[in-house]
């Protein structure tokens, strides 16, 4: 029977997180945390929100990554005591480093010593739990009484999405869970607890970022996470349109539509040797933007793409939220003007003030024009090549990204699609056209691996009942590091087409051990040695099967694949269940 009041202090946190309108928690279930269980079943309802059971602490982060992706807001994570923290650390590493809010809770033993059972209560409690996360989290707490509960969550939840956003460890004593409330208290107003304001730059960086577009021969814009935002997202898009400046997208958000004429991705060497203005637009790694590194024994250090008298301006929020511990901050870049400013309010002053340079404007009529027909001539260029490469490797054996990415793209035509998950060189983007905000949920920044199938699953419910179809391709490697999330995927009837890339290898190692054998004048042959995923071969189609979640594959033969995706692409809109498409795929 669901009671009206809240009875224990569970169920404060269970009211806590209806205020916030969570919908779901993800969880693998733990004794910590039993009186948060319960509260969540027979207090909650199991309904907003509802919990997703999953086989491993780090999907159950991971799919609330995915999900936070998608929505722009943070789902919730429940992990078991200092055991289950300890499996969520990648997946909240990761959250981190790709500054991505997302709420992990997490039960302790009683902290009064009086109240532990033996054993489990004991090995699973630390002091302080915290301790295990901290330096990769915004913020924790660990409230010590129940009456402490609404405003510790309030604060967590507030500064999980505010800007730069990051995830936040919340956790709850098993005791303080389980007691029953002696008094009311009352849920405050959410309304008098707002978020902050959004940050925006100074007059000076805005009169300075007008005054040199305006002036600028060849101006480029680097874009990184504008596309978190549908504001800025738009915005950049009318930017670069008025002014006729080529952007190169870095991917970790769908920054600009992938096949858009001013869009020179792939081409960066090109582009930033004549630069005399990067616009940079919050780049995680604006050092590894500006330059490039030889595939050779040289390529720790990189080599600078731009020319020393380009004037470079930084927009972004990164500054707010650098730690000592993980040093994801990367080499310090030289900038000409920093502005430390949310890009979705940024963008569209920015873009505003520019439509009043009328005069201006008419007046450089001509050379943005002649711009627009250069950028033509270097994606013309581009796109041929691309069109060789493909034509080479149309009928080649093992299957081609070319290949793929074509099927993809004719596969997906006319279909609402989003790609949450993508190859490891992004390859799709030359060939997917990818044109709508958030229609590609991003590349996480660095961190782990073994994360792409449960973000994709977090994405695909968040999703699920949008119409749209959810379309992942899955690196072989990093599958394996989390199969069970297809039991996740199948229990639950998320809607989402997985193509595993399967080149049976650990690949972008198997460059490294090129590098250096040859470096050191060693085999390059055994390069593959310790890396390669053979004897046995993995057969993910009879994986997903094990799963109840039907599949395709393995396609092996070029000529097939294209008739194997639009059968798993049916499969999916028919059936609105998990489908897997095997694809034994070359290295890159």
């Amino acid at each position: 029977m669901v009671e009206k009041k809240p009875a224990y202090g569970s169920d404060l946190i269970v009211d806590l997180l209806k205020a916030f309108t969570i919908e779901y928690v993800a969880l693998n279930p733990g004794a910590s945390f039993r009186g948060l269980h319960d509260s969540l079943v027979n207090y909650g309802g199991n309904k907003a929100p509802e919990i997703v059971l999953c086989c491993h602490e780090e999907i159950a982060v991971s799919m609330a990554f995915g999900y936070a992706r998608v929505t722009g807001k943070p789902m919730a994570a429940i992990v078991h005591n200092i055991v289950g923290l300890q499996h969520a650390t990648m997946g909240i590493y990761n959250a981190w480093s790709s500054r991505v809010p997302v709420l992990v809770l997490g039960g302790t033993g009683p902290m009064d010593t009086s109240q532990r059972r033996s054993g489990a209560d004991w090995v699973h409690t630390a002091l302080v739990q915290a301790e295990q996360v901290r330096n990769y989290v915004k913020w924790d707490d660990q409230p010590a009484s129940i009456a402490s509960i609404p405003e510790s969550f309030i604060r967590a939840y507030r500064l999980a999405v505010a800007e730069p956003q990051a995830p936040v460890y919340l956790c709850y004593d098993a005791a303080l869970q389980e007691s029953r409330m002696t008094e009311e208290i009352p849920l405050p107003d959410l309304s008098r607890y707002p978020a902050p304001l959004p940050l925006q730059s100074s007059e000076e960086g805005f009169e300075k970022t007008v005054r040199w577009l305006l002036e600028a021969k060849w101006p480029v814009i680097v874009a990184d996470c504008v596309g978190r935002t549908e504001q800025g997202f738009h915005a950049l898009l009318e930017l670069t349109e008025l002014l006729a400046i080529p952007v190169l997208d870095r991917g970790g958000r769908l920054n600009f539509p992938f096949l858009h004429p001013l869009n020179l991705t792939g081409a960066e060497g090109a582009v930033l040797a004549r630069a005399d203005l990067v616009l940079a637009l919050d780049v995680a790694d604006l050092f590894g933007a500006l330059s490039e590194r030889k595939n050779d024994s040289s390529d720790r250090i990189p080599l600078p793409l731009l020319s020393p008298d380009a004037r470079v301006i930084h927009v972004s929020v990164k500054n707010l939220l650098i730690k000592s511990w993980a040093q994801d901050y990367d080499k310090l870049a030289q900038v000409d003007l920093a502005i430390q400013a949310e890009t979705r309010i940024f963008l569209p002053e920015l873009l505003g003030r520019l439509k009043d340079e009328k005069r201006a404007l008419e007046k450089m009529g001509a050379e943005i024009e002649q711009r627009r027909a250069q950028i033509q001539t270097i994606r013309s260029e581009l796109q041929a090549a691309l069109a060789e490469e493909t034509k080479q490797k149309w009928d080649e054996k093992p299957i081609s990204m070319a290949r793929l990415a074509t099927e993809m793209a004719q596969a997906l035509k006319g279909e609402d699609w989003v790609l949450t998950h993508s190859s490891s060189g992004l390859k799709e983007k030359h060939f997917l056209d990818c044109r709508h905000f958030n229609q590609f949920v991003g590349r996480r920044w660095h961190g782990g691996v073994g994360v792409g199938l449960p973000i994709s699953l977090g994405a695909a419910l968040a999703l699920k009942h949008s119409g749209k179809l959810c379309v992942g391709v899955q690196p072989d490697g990093d599958f394996l590091f989390g199969p069970s999330a297809l039991w996740t995927a199948s229990h639950y009837d998320i809607p989402l087409l997985m193509i595993v890339f399967n080149n049976r290898s650990y690949y972008n190692d198997e460059e490294h051990q090129r590098v250096v054998a040859l470096d050191r004048h060693r085999p390059v042959e055994n390069r593959t040695v310790g890396i390669r995923l053979e004897r046995p071969e993995v057969n993910f189609a009879t994986l997903a099967q094990a799963y109840d979640i039907q599949s395709f594959g393995p396609v092996t033969e070029p000529g097939e694949l294209g008739d194997a995706l639009k059968r798993a692409l049916r499969a999916l809109k028919d059936t609105g269940r998990p489908v897997l498409l095997d694809v034994i795929m070359q290295n890159r």
